[in-house]
């Protein structure tokens, strides 16, 4: 009787708060000052209510449940929906908690993307000793507040992070994005997300197996042109069946390095990423736009092109491949280090074609375009073409890779605060891309000769 006295004086608490009513009173508050400190304190306070209570009344409520049976009434309606309501409101507001392992330069791109993103923030950085991950979170803006690391592992122990972006090289990534998976924390992993698929399989595994959510790093895959692209691809009036897909990404190694690029960076490296080479960096975006374009039906062979040039240690410099598919269409992509910066995309279907020429960053930050053509006819006289092409222009209020950590965020939010399942579509993206690069690497291997795709699977 005490038990379910207690329920009613609860349930009474909570149908006397008006919900909508606090929050517009903080909202409010947060207009009247121009302290941001104030503005997240106070959020994050209310939240952190919200939560306590929530969980409260939720145990009392399993308990009167169990010892009870479940009596639907009323009360029980308005319980649930304040429950409901607190954990949507903390799924909304309270960011996703990041460490970050390691200090590479890439990183200081994403630390920029989670401090965008109105879901996410920068808890903890980890790299090799304290005073070098101190400098690091200096020299790169990050809140006072952040704790700061002398280890990957120490990041990883911390229970308040949330999630880890993990820009180390690909020979660390089944290291250190298993343990993360272990400790519960989601996984951003940098590209290439592994040497072969048969270690990617053992992260994926790990993720799946504790509920966390994997993605990797290609950014171009969240920016809305991408979507707005696809939409053109999939109108068979407009762009009909899928022939051909041509894709280039070229970028000198002086701008990833400076002139030490191919003596000292980790991405020329035998013994790091050299493994795969510019096929692990450059070609995975090609290999992940070709799949794309098809729908991410994987090929059936994949075919080395000859000629790669590669280092004195044996890394590739540059190289190309082409993709055959069983209904006969096919893609062809070239990458490299050692030619000038190119990120070319042209897909070309029975009615229409498609162009865009900076798929993997944009020219500009907040506007990016590309063009299609449809029906495409000569003019009277072979002086021309009809109709002319059109040109897309999709605008942005935050960059790619902020949308990709707003994405992320978003789907570590949802398993956090409703009990979610972790999105797999990310897993099956990185793994399709994983299967061709090693089938395209096997290629090499053998003299430039055909590989089924599929054998690796």
């Amino acid at each position: 009787m005490w038990l379910q006295t207690g329920i009613w004086w609860i349930i009474r608490y909570f149908k006397g708060v008006d919900w909508v009513s606090r929050w517009r009173w903080c909202e409010e508050r947060e207009r009247d000052t121009n302290e941001r400190g104030w503005k997240k304190r106070n959020k994050r306070q209310i939240i952190k209510f919200n939560r306590t209570a929530a969980k409260h009344i939720r145990n009392v409520a399993l308990h009167y449940i169990s010892s009870h049976g479940f009596i639907f009434r009323l009360e029980h309606i308005v319980l649930s929906t304040a429950l409901n309501d607190s954990l949507f409101l903390m799924a909304e507001e309270t960011p996703i908690r990041f460490g970050i392992l390691g200090s590479a330069d890439i990183a200081r791109k994403l630390s920029r993307a989670i401090k965008l993103a109105p879901n996410a923030s920068i808890y903890a950085i980890g790299s090799r000793s304290v005073q070098k991950a101190r400098e690091y979170a200096k020299s790169n803006g990050y809140p006072a507040s952040t704790k700061i690391y002398g280890s990957y592992e120490e990041v990883l122990d911390d229970p308040d992070v949330d999630a880890v972006y993990i820009p180390l090289p690909t020979v660390l990534h089944l290291r250190y994005a298993v343990l993360a998976a272990e400790k519960k924390k989601h996984v951003l992993l940098e590209k290439p997300v592994a040497p072969d698929v048969a270690e990617l399989d053992k992260i994926l595994e790990a993720c799946e197996a504790n509920g966390v959510q994997f993605m990797d790093s290609t950014m171009w895959m969240h920016h809305p042109r991408t979507a707005k692209m696809k939409e053109f691809l999939s109108d068979p009036q407009r762009f009909g069946d899928l022939q051909i897909i041509q894709s280039c990404f070229c970028v000198p190694g002086s701008s990833l390095g400076g002139p030490d690029f191919f003596r000292n960076n980790i991405r020329v490296d035998p013994n790091l990423d050299g493994q795969l080479g510019v096929l692990g960096d450059a070609g995975w975006y090609c290999i992940r736009a070709s799949l794309w374009a098809a729908d991410y039906e994987l090929p059936k062979t994949a075919i080395a092109i000859p000629g790669a040039i590669t280092s004195e240690s044996g890394v590739i410099l540059a190289c190309g491949a082409r993709l055959v598919w069983e209904d006969g269409k096919a893609a062809a992509f070239h990458c490299s280090y050692l030619s000038n910066m190119t990120m070319d995309i042209t897909v070309i279907g029975t009615r229409g074609t498609l162009h865009v020429n900076d798929f993997v960053i944009p020219c500009q930050e907040n506007v990016a375009s590309f063009t299609s053509a449809a029906e495409t006819r000569f003019a009277e006289l072979v002086t021309g073409w009809t109709p002319l092409p059109s040109e897309h222009q999709v605008i942005l209020d935050i960059p790619q890779e902020a949308l990709m950590v707003k994405e992320f965020s978003a789907l570590a939010g949802s398993i956090k605060w409703n009990g979610s399942k972790p999105e797999m579509m990310w897993q099956m993206l990185s793994r399709k891309t994983q299967l061709v690069l090693d089938a395209v690497k096997a290629s090499f291997a053998k003299g430039c000769q055909p590989v089924e795709v599929l054998s690796l699977n």
